[in-house]
Parts: structure tokens; C-alpha cells; sequence
């Protein structure tokens, strides 16, 4: 931060004061730079319905952060200063009123918008006493005793305003977008007939650029958030979070039935993958798939075992997969009537930071089912008379055996579903 020198005795300036506040305002928007980014950040600026309940809301005192320039404008005597960028905070420390009126139409709702900008004004005009050079007791008023007033001040602010959207019938209205600049905050929904606004009619948009977390509550890495899937959905990227990571099992594979004669051999375990994704938007929609586990061979051949599914997680808009583990598969050459050989290749996982592969189903020997392989991180599921479903997450079957008396055939096992976990 740079740092005015005065010296005793010396004549004072003015630009010795108004330089001092600009290195300040300089040095606190590289220290906002280097916290926040220079992405636009918003803190407080709470919107409630009104006490007593009325059709208007209130947004309260906060701040926005967003990059512009040093000075856009002179600043008193300094020149400006339009082509050196820097973050600026503006604040408000008021509570601020906006009117949304019901559609006067039935059956119909409308959508509100409130936007919110940093803004920067000269303002507190004051005339001014200057020195008189020719009767020092009797001050000029204003320069050159115009009576000019100037502007005592460079208030950085937050703009507020609301923005209202075209009634349609209810459902199909639509929220206006923000104005260039200006940042898109809270939909305020009105229908007809509505004689006041409740919380419920108000909503914080997805790409608010709140502030997620305070200090006190961050922890290292990330912020503690965690989302289990154990069956396919969505996520939505939360307010705040650009970043995740994400871990994905496959589903591990069935086991055939065994035959009066021939034991059967397990199913193989689902593949692994972990990766961090960055560049992801507040309000973006991933879609999650979990692999399904593979369904249990049946005595007879009637029903035949099946192979583990994919677990992935991808962009809903695009398509786009960002990691994904393939469930475990069947052995080629094992079948209903000839079941001993153990299902293989594993599952495995791909695009991912790390990506492991998980383990094969074992041979079925004298008459003892073979062992189901496991997904990494799982465990190897051990063989029974009857085959044993998998071990979740992703784990393959075990085979079956052939009974006590070694001429009985049971039926096989299913595999254990995947599994996806996303940390935030």
C-alpha cells in the first residue's frame, strides 16, 4: 500500500489527503481481490415481507463487491483513473421498500425481479470557504467567491431496484432477466387475488452471488457439504460453490445358479473413480446415475445373472460425463450349464483423478461356490450353499454351491448397486 510523506512546516495539499484515501481504497480492493475474486460478491441484503404483512417487500443493509475501475471520474484534483481495474465494495446500511402489486387479472400470477449493482457518486454538495489572498480574515465563498457548492464526498454504494415481469397465467410466468450491470438477487412471485407477500413468495435466484460462509464456519478444504447417492438423481450446484468432488462405484455383478453337478463362480465388483470438478456454476444441474446392482441367475437357466451397471455423474444440459465407473461383467465363456468360471473383467472406473478397477469373481471349486469379487474400497463376498448378494457398494456376488451331498444346484446371487458420493 503506498503511503503519502508530509514534512513539518511544509504548505499542505489537497491532494495529500485525497491521495491517502485512494491508496487506501486501492489497497482494500486488492485485499477483497485476493479473498473473493474478482467475481461480483454479495453479503446481507435480506429480502422480508413487510411487518405489517402488505404487497411490498424490504431488502436490508449489506454490501456488494465488484470489479470496475480505480476512478471513474476525477477526483478532486487527481485525474482519473478509467483503465486501472479494481474490486470496490459498496454499502448500504438502510432498508430499502419495493411495491409488488397483484395482476389485476384472475387466474394469473407475476414475477418480480430485484437487482442489485455497485454504484459510485460525488455527493453532500457544500459551499465551501476558500482563502482570500487579499483580505485573509474574510474567507471567498465557494472558489473565487462564486458560491459555487462542491461535492464533499465519494460515497460507494449499492443500487437497488425491482424489476417487474409480464403477468401470464399462473405457472407460465417469467422472471425478468437483470439489466447489464446489475446483478439478479431475489424473484418475488404475486398472484392475483394476493393481498400481502410471505416468505414463501419470495426466492433467493441460484446465481445470487450471496456469500456462502463466514469464516468461523469454514473448514479446510472443502466446506463440509455431502450428498449420498444410492440411487440415480440430480444435484444441484449450490450458491457459492464452483468446485466438488465426487466419488462413483459401479454395480457389481450376479452369479449364475449352480447345476446339480457344477458349482458356479462369483460376480465381479464394480469399478472406482474420484474426481474434483472446478468451473461449475451456483445453480448448475449435474445428473447422477447409479449403476444398478446385476440380478441373480435362477435354477434352471430360466433367469440368467446379469452385469453390474455404470455410475457416472454428467452436465444435465450438455451431456457432458465428468467421471464414471463401469459396473463388474460376466465371464464370456461361463453358462447356466457350465457355471464354475467367476465373472470377469471387473468393473472400472474412468476420467477420474484416481481410477481403480475393481476385482473378478472366483472359480467355483469341489462343489463350493466361488467367492464375489469387490469394489474398491468394498469387500469380497464369501460363498455360501446359495449364492450371497454383493457387498455394497459394488460388490459381486457369490457363486453358488452344490449342497451337502454335492448334486444339488441353488441359485445364484445379485450384485450390490453403486454408489455416488459428492463433496462440496
Amino acid at each position: 500500500m503506498d503511503c503519502v510523506i508530509v514534512y513539518p512546516a511544509s504548505i499542505p495539499l489537497d491532494t495529500d489527503l485525497l491521495s491517502t484515501n485512494k491508496n487506501a481504497m486501492i489497497a482494500l480492493g486488492y485485499l477483497a481481490q485476493a479473498v473473493f475474486g474478482s467475481a461480483p460478491i454479495v453479503d446481507g441484503l435480506a429480502c422480508s415481507p413487510t411487518n405489517p404483512p402488505s404487497l411490498a417487500v424490504t431488502v436490508g443493509p449489506g454490501s456488494i463487491t465488484q470489479f470496475t475501475v480505480v476512478d471513474p471520474g476525477n477526483y478532486g484534483s487527481l485525474a482519473a483513473d478509467t483503465t486501472s481495474p479494481l474490486v470496490k465494495m459498496g454499502i448500504i446500511l438502510g432498508t430499502t421498500s419495493f411495491n409488488t402489486p397483484a395482476p389485476t387479472s384472475a387466474g394469473q400470477s407475476v414475477n418480480y425481479l430485484i437487482q442489485a449493482s455497485f454504484n459510485e457518486v460525488d455527493a453532500e454538495p457544500v459551499v465551501l470557504p476558500y482563502y482570500n489572498a487579499a483580505n485573509p480574515a474574510l474567507a471567498f465563498s465557494g472558489p473565487q467567491n462564486s458560491g459555487t457548492a462542491q461535492n464533499t464526498l465519494r460515497q460507494q454504494l449499492v443500487a437497488l431496484e425491482i424489476k417487474a415481469g409480464a403477468p401470464a397465467n399462473t405457472g407460465s410466468q417469467v422472471t425478468p432477466p437483470a439489466d447489464n450491470g446489475w446483478i439478479g438477487l431475489y424473484q418475488i412471485t404475486v398472484a392475483y387475488g394476493q393481498t400481502s407477500v410471505s416468505a414463501a413468495n419470495i426466492t433467493t435466484l441460484a446465481s445470487a452471488p450471496f456469500v456462502p460462509w463466514k469464516l468461523p464456519t469454514l473448514s479446510p478444504g472443502f466446506g463440509g457439504g455431502v450428498r449420498v447417492f444410492q440411487s440415480s438423481g440430480a444435484f444441484t450446484v449450490p450458491a457459492g460453490v464452483t468446485r466438488i468432488e465426487a466419488e462413483v462405484w459401479g454395480g457389481g455383478s450376479g452369479s449364475f445358479a449352480s447345476t446339480s453337478t457344477v458349482a458356479s463362480g462369483g460376480g465381479s465388483g464394480g469399478g472406482y473413480a474420484r474426481k474434483r470438478i472446478v468451473g461449475l456454476s451456483p445453480g448448475q444441474v449435474l445428473s447422477v446415475t447409479v449403476g444398478a446392482g446385476g440380478q441373480a441367475g435362477l435354477v434352471g437357466g430360466t433367469v440368467l445373472p446379469t452385469a453390474g451397471g455404470t455410475s457416472s455423474l454428467a452436465d444435465q444440459s450438455s451431456g457432458t460425463v465428468f467421471v464414471s465407473a463401469t459396473g463388474g461383467q460376466l465371464n464370456a465363456t461361463a453358462t447356466a450349464s457350465n457355471p464354475q468360471n467367476g465373472a470377469t473383467p471387473a468393473g472400472a472406473g474412468s476420467g477420474g483423478d484416481v481410477n481403480l478397477i475393481g476385482s473378478a469373481g472366483q472359480i467355483a471349486f469341489q462343489g463350493v461356490g466361488g467367492m464375489g469379487g469387490a469394489a474398491p474400497m468394498g469387500g469380497m463376498q464369501t460363498s455360501g450353499t446359495t449364492g450371497n448378494a454383493g457387498l455394497f457398494p459394488g460388490g459381486g456376488a457369490s457363486g453358488a454351491g452344490t449342497g451337502p451331498s454335492g448334486n444339488t444346484p441353488y441359485n445364484g446371487g445379485a450384485g450390490a448397486a453403486g454408489l455416488v458420493v459428492i463433496r462440496w
